[in-house]
């Protein structure tokens, strides 16, 4: 018996120095590459705004048209429940007003909240651990410029044992490592600001990279693609045929700080939200820095990859205002689209009036789960950028389910070329993300 108590003391201890092994803090404070927006001689809240864009911090602690930038009481709705952002405006009481340098540091490093407490993912910390400490630090002074806004953080409604805070511990010690920025030696300083815009500005991995079953990001795959929220983030490998891989440079700088690319369509969803609020702000050679590490990513597939007819025979028999070589020419998503579509778009997929209509080259009309097609049927779209407002009503209360549905395959069909997939309840689960 003593023994046996001998040895669980034992493997009780290993356990706990394991544990707090991998739940170490990397305490050096880093450096970040240099950046076209960011220059040293920069004051420190130009410098903090331009990074605070780059981190695309507005559309996750900001409502939409609330009036009330950083407030927090964004909701992200996850398979075991919900999370909502919080307060990150100045405010004392509500905010983050009370909160020290080394608070501050250690929330963005660490996953580790002013009380100790752990902090969700959600909060992409395992992306700022690598940005620098006078980064962070700049970040912080231009939230604390800002306006404070007395608005009470919402309470999280996450099912057990999501809601029990501590046990991030374990999910950090297994999925989290705190380090900072390692500038690549054997690259060039473009390449490597890219680099540090991708992966920790900008956490594209965080939306790109599908997760596991632990909802962690799953590297073997990073930046292949996944689904979030309803929305399918595409891949943005090197991938040539499922990727990037031959988007020209012009043409990811432009779809990246416009939100479109002629030929391969328009930003919508949240990829219209990082443009509008992030993407956009970029400095001309920090957008080409962010193509340049880009284009360096491993080529995958990913899971169910997306192949684009660039030129779908339906759409090309078509005119403007006419309709051509579809096989069901009666069909209730060819009547749909003829109602609510066919004006903006036209029925060879040119777009009126906007280049931002046009669907010709979109991976939305390529892909046969129609994710992204139904998402913006059903909710709408809207984007401000560099040279165009573009606004796409909702048609989510004007149809049914089935009315949806025929609909999405009727332009997978007739603009992707491909037999779509998507069914009524399909449409019903996507209604409710």
């Amino acid at each position: 018996m003593k023994r046996f108590l001998l040895v669980i003391v034992i493997l009780l201890l290993i356990g706990t120095g394991v544990y707090l092994y991998l739940n170490r803090s990397d305490s050096s404070e880093g450096t970040s590459p240099a950046m076209a927006g960011t220059p040293p001689s920069a004051d420190v809240l130009a410098r903090g705004e331009y990074l605070a864009k780059a981190a695309d911090c507005t559309a996750c602690h900001t409502v939409p048209g609330s009036g009330k930038a950083f407030a927090g009481g964004v909701a992200f709705r996850l398979p075991f429940g919900t999370i909502y952002s919080s307060n990150i405006t100045a405010d004392e009481a509500t905010g983050i007003g009370g909160w020290s340098d080394d608070e501050f540091v250690r929330a963005l490093h660490d996953g580790i909240g002013k009380h100790g407490e752990h902090l969700y993912p959600a909060f992409p910390y395992t992306s700022y651990t690598l940005l620098s400490r006078s980064d962070v630090l700049a970040i912080k002074a231009y939230l604390f410029s800002l306006p404070k806004i007395s608005q009470p953080n919402r309470i999280n409604d996450l099912s057990f044992p999501y809601n029990q805070r501590w046990v991030m511990g374990f999910w950090n010690a297994g999925f989290f490592k705190s380090q900072r920025f390692q500038p690549d030696a054997s690259q060039s300083a473009q390449w490597n600001s890219g680099k540090y815009l991708a992966t920790a500005l900008g956490h594209c991995a965080e939306c790109h990279t599908p997760r596991n079953v632990a909802f962690a990001l799953d590297r073997k795959n990073d930046l292949a693609g996944s689904v979030l929220q309803g929305w399918r983030a595409y891949n943005i490998t090197s991938d040539p045929v499922h990727g990037i891989g031959a988007w020209s440079d012009s043409d990811l700088v432009s779809y990246i700080t416009t939100g479109h690319a002629d030929g391969h369509g328009s930003a919508s969803g949240p990829m219209a939200e990082a443009v509008e609020n992030s993407l956009r702000f970029l400095q001309p050679a920090d957008a080409s820095a962010l193509v340049a590490y880009l284009r360096s990513v491993p080529a995958r597939a990913g899971t169910d990859p997306i192949a684009i007819d660039a030129k779908p025979a339906p759409a090309l028999a078509s005119s403007d205002y006419a309709p051509g070589g579809d096989a069901h020419a009666d069909a209730q998503g060819l009547k749909v689209f003829e109602g609510a579509c066919a004006s903006c778009h036209q029925w060879n997929g040119k777009g009126q009036q906007t280049p931002y209509a046009s669907l010709l080259g979109s991976r939305g009309v390529n892909d046969v789960r129609g994710n992204n097609v139904t998402q913006i049927l059903l909710h709408g779209s809207s984007l401000s950028g560099m040279n165009a407002d573009v606004f796409m009503p909702s048609f989510g209360d004007a149809y049914s389910n089935t009315e949806i549905a025929e609909l999405s395959n009727y332009v997978i069909g007739h603009f992707g070329n491909k037999q779509g997939t998507v069914t009524p309840d399909d449409v019903a689960q996507r209604r409710a993300q």
